[in-house]
């Protein structure tokens, strides 16, 4: 792609919804462009949990014999435990009739790998890593195009449609005016990990321990661990010293009270936790998807499957309008339109679980669901599928359209 500067489209960020939505449109025959500002997909803040929407698309692409080559992890079932010891399950994924009734716990650099590899395949698939986007193209009214920094010098890249899914912190979104709405979050997360050999149980749902609230995520050789806290509140723990954390820690994970003997805090990273919601997605020329317009708290890891199917849905409406090379203000509205219904909904149950963790961050206690909503589901088990159906499949869950899809390999 280095001397090629003219595309059908031009996606900034190298997200799921990003290499999703390039994958897609190259399987398409569109020539893409996607632009990644790093030099890899390894960092520290990405979200590992794969739901079965997204596996399923996985099953459509042919790809989800390679991917179950990645090392993960199943999760059946979102619950919490009660005072005493025993289960509370709020969402059984096993009750969904899909092919892949579970969640997986698998690191998002792997994921992101399969993708851009099975990219490679196709020839209009241009991947740029280490390539920027500073500021945005416009001609005429509308938006035709990027500027991107790379290690040659800026380049201007210019298409009949940029798709934004530069994340939370959007440049190409606030470049093009488009405002987000803050959503209630009065907490952070301490992001750290404990090396062990200990096998920890594979959940998304949150631990909580004397007032502590902790969500884990094991991974071969250790546990990714968010430690949620009052926002604000990273000076005061900090101060407070290491044993404080490491006490907390093996309250909430007793098999790895020895390993979290070695943690420091130069260990322990600080993640804003941020959710928001924009009105509008799109201006003339361009779409915002993914965290760009609709910022998730990590709570049950919904964040990565809201992505994806955002770029499932923008490359399976915006084909046909590409291919006659004019992508309209209206084709724009239909993709938020399509996708509004699940990421409000999504958002809503999101915040019902963050109104039930915040008051045992901020006050102590027991974590616990509301005693009505703990009874019908434990008198009617059947209606766990419903949250089940939200977290693992969303509202509007998206198909890879037919000229995407391949054999399984």
């Amino acid at each position: 792609m280095a001397d090629r500067t003219e595309f059908d489209c031009v996606i900034v960020g190298g997200g799921p919804a990003g290499v999703v939505a390039g994958l897609l449109l190259a399987r398409g025959g569109m020539e893409v462009a996607v632009l990644e500002k790093h030099a890899d997909f390894f960092r520290d803040f990405r979200g590992d949990t794969i739901h079965p929407s997204t596996l399923r698309l996985l099953d459509e692409l042919g790809l989800y014999d390679e991917f179950a080559q990645i090392s993960h992890r199943k999760v059946k079932n979102v619950s919490f435990l009660r005072p005493d010891g025993t289960e509370f399950v709020l969402a059984d994924l096993t009750r969904l009739r899909v092919p892949h009734p579970f969640v997986t716990l698998a690191p998002q650099w792997d994921f992101l790998d399969l993708l851009a590899r099975a990219g490679e395949q196709e020839p209009t698939f241009h991947l740029r890593m280490g390539a920027e986007a500073t500021s945005l193209i416009r001609e005429g009214g509308r938006i035709a195009g990027v500027v991107a920094s790379t290690a040659d010098g800026d380049v201007s890249l210019r298409a009949p449609l940029v798709i934004a899914a530069d994340g939370r912190w959007s440049l190409v979104r606030r470049e093009a005016g488009l405002a987000v709405r803050a959503l209630r979050s009065t907490v952070d997360a301490w992001w750290f990990r404990v090396e062990t050999e200990v096998e920890v149980a594979d959940s998304i749902a949150p631990r909580a321990a004397d007032g502590t609230v902790f969500i884990g995520i094991p991974r071969p050789g250790y546990v990714q661990i968010a430690r949620l806290l009052p926002k604000g509140a990273d000076a005061r723990l900090r101060a407070e010293g290491v044993q404080s954390l490491r006490r907390a820690v093996a309250l909430a994970f007793p098999e790895l009270e020895r390993d979290a003997q070695a943690l420091t805090l130069d260990d322990v990273k600080l993640l804003d936790i941020q959710r928001n919601s924009a009105r509008r997605w799109f201006v003339d020329g361009l779409l915002c998807i993914g965290d760009a317009v609709h910022a998730m708290s990590p709570v049950g890891g919904v964040g990565v499957n809201l992505a994806v199917q955002d770029g499932v849905a923008a490359a399976r409406i915006l084909a046909e309008p590409l291919r006659r090379g004019r992508v309209t203000v209206r084709d724009l509205r239909r993709v938020q339109r399509r996708r509004r219904i699940t990421t409000t909904t999504v958002q809503l149950l999101q915040g019902a679980l963050h109104r039930m963790i915040e008051p045992v961050v901020h006050r102590g206690g027991t974590l616990r669901p509301p005693a009505f909503v703990a009874w019908l589901f434990t008198a009617f088990p059947v209606l766990t599928v419903i949250p089940a159906r939200l977290i693992g499949m969303g509202v509007t869950p998206e198909h890879a359209p037919d000229f995407a899809r391949r054999p399984r390999r």
